[in-house]
């Protein structure tokens, strides 16, 4: 097997998804500690002069202790390549989150070992199953009081319609938490409270056969009750089946502690052994092969003004075949050019590093001049292929934009243009009006004050948002729908979107079925197909 071969099958790209609070960007940070990317974790929450989490950049990000946007992380251990996508955990997470799901060949699902699943865990798992790509469970905070081991696991095969398979299982919780039990060697893995931000701190593997060396370790009570839990836990979880889990059927569940750093690296080394080599992406009928000489990626995110040292625009892309080059021309599918990819780089949270090459499974982000949508491919000049365009999000929230100062109109339009270019929010404006009436739609509530936050200091626009109580969007999928002369019900709005499709917003659910029965051949749909 060649060196470029050999570059793609040790690259592992994932995302990790959870629901805010649950410790993901701990456990990121944790990750990035082993691979030597960061010398000692910085600690998201508290004081002012706290070193803020690498991935979190934007400054109302620091101001929450959130993180809004999906930032990328590439770091080495043990011989892999591992590419990150931390996405935003917090309820009022945007379409970025979706789309990052789909540049990742896996999920790392984290879950607060006291909370359980919780409702946001279930949307981007949605979304991970729609997929079917593989899920790895990792459940957190066991240094704290946590709920009952099998509910915990009983609730993630419930609420998310998916077996699993424990990989260990913890002793103890809390202040009584003592270590995991590794099922494979049948042996108790204990540990020493660690420094909260580095990797010292040593453990001890017993195998369990070793009952006074067990009961030396952790006492007579959890030694009993670990004993007690093996034998239902053998009887009654599924078989570990790997084709199964990168089907997306079956999910390992591993247990730990992010912020005493315990379990973190048996976690790692567990998921690197068993989550797949980049995948092949499909284009039209075919699928494209990762290990495919020629070149080709897709756009998954685009993000303005990351850095104030450059006011910019990047364009992130997911490399799907072959391997980039930083002087190499491509061509611009959608654009129909070819162009040479400009300032290539790998971007660490806010720091940037220049490429000079990246292959199939890695994340680039390249300047954009402003000709690249969410979804679009580029590829090597020649090569067939124009990757599924990614889904429209239907967004659950709505607010008129009002401009306090009217003379700022051309700041204002080329603003809010950019954002909604990059996928954060929708525009919809009133049928036939050009830009006169604005109306944002987002998928979380934050997106709103993100808008405000980013009118005010990127582009020096004040507005006012009136919210609106529309809750649902239909696009208006049959060309043959004269949207003048449709009848509808009083709650229903006429609106076009930034690609002049026509859309009809309803503030009630039964409003819809209504409108579709009182207009023959009209076929409404919650995605707009890019």
């Amino acid at each position: 097997m060649g060196n470029f071969d050999n570059e793609i099958n040790r690259r592992r790209t994932f995302a990790i998804i959870s629901h805010p609070d649950a410790g993901k960007t701990t456990l990121t940070e944790k990750f990035l500690l082993y691979g030597g990317a960061i010398n000692l974790a910085g600690s998201v929450k508290g004081k002012a002069t706290a070193r803020h989490a690498v991935s979190d950049w934007m400054e109302i990000e620091k101001e929450r202790g959130i993180s809004v946007t999906s930032s990328v992380l590439q770091f080495e251990y043990d011989g892999y390549c591992i590419n990150i996508l931390d996405t935003p955990g917090h309820q009022d997470f945007s379409e970025d989150t979706y789309r990052t799901l789909m540049a990742a060949d896996s999920a790392v699902m984290v879950i607060d070992a006291s909370k359980g699943v919780e409702a946001q865990t279930r949307k981007l798992f949605k979304v991970c199953a729609m997929r079917g790509i593989p899920i790895f469970t990792f459940i957190n905070k066991l240094d704290r009081d946590a709920n009952d081991t099998f509910e915990l696991i009983d609730e993630v095969e419930k609420e998310l319609g998916i077996a699993t398979c424990p990989i260990n299982w913890p002793i103890g919780s809390g202040k009584g938490f003592k270590g995991v039990y590794d099922r494979k060697s049948e042996s108790i893995i204990t540990y020493s409270d660690t420094l909260k931000g580095t990797k010292e701190g040593h453990t001890n593997v017993i195998p369990v056969s070793d009952e006074a060396k067990v009961t030396a370790e952790i006492g007579e009570a959890a030694k009993d009750k670990l004993f007690e839990e093996i034998e239902l836990l053998d009887g009654a979880s599924s078989e570990f089946d790997i084709e199964a889990v990168r089907n997306g059927k079956l999910t390992p569940v591993f247990f730990g502690s992010a912020l005493t750093n315990f379990g973190v690296e048996i976690f790692l080394k567990n998921f690197l052994e068993m989550a797949t080599t980049p995948l092949p992406r499909r284009s039209g009928d075919e699928y494209i092969e990762p290990t495919e000489d020629n070149f080709s990626a897709f756009v998954f995110k685009i993000q303005a003004n990351m850095n104030k040292a450059h006011r910019d625009r990047i364009a992130f892309m997911r490399i799907c075949s072959g391997k980039f080059e930083a002087d190499k021309e491509v061509t611009h599918v959608q654009g129909g050019r070819t162009m040479r990819l400009s300032q290539p780089q790998q971007i660490m949270a806010d720091e940037r590093k220049i490429l000079d090459e990246a292959y199939a499974g890695d994340i680039i982000g390249v300047f954009d001049p402003g000709i690249f949508s969410i979804g679009d491919t580029v590829c090597t000049p020649g090569m067939k292929v124009c990757y599924e365009g990614i889904p429209t999000f239907a967004p659950e929230h709505f607010a008129r934009v009002r401009q306090l100062d009217t003379m700022k109109r051309k700041q204002f339009v080329k603003g809010i243009t950019q954002i909604a270019q990059e996928g954060a929010i929708q525009i919809f404006k009133e049928l036939n009006s050009g830009m006169e009436e604005i109306i944002v739609g987002v998928v979380g509530v934050l997106q709103f004050d993100v808008l405000k936050y980013r009118l005010e200091n990127e582009y020096n626009v004040d507005i006012r948002l009136e919210p609106l109580p529309y809750e649902h969007i239909r696009w208006i999928e049959s060309s043959e729908t004269d949207i003048a002369s449709l009848t509808g019900t009083s709650d229903m709005k006429k609106v076009a979107d930034l690609k002049d499709r026509p859309l009809l917003l309803f503030i009630n659910s039964w409003s819809i079925q209504m409108t579709i029965d009182r207009n023959k051949g009209l076929v409404l749909s919650e995605f707009a197909r890019n």
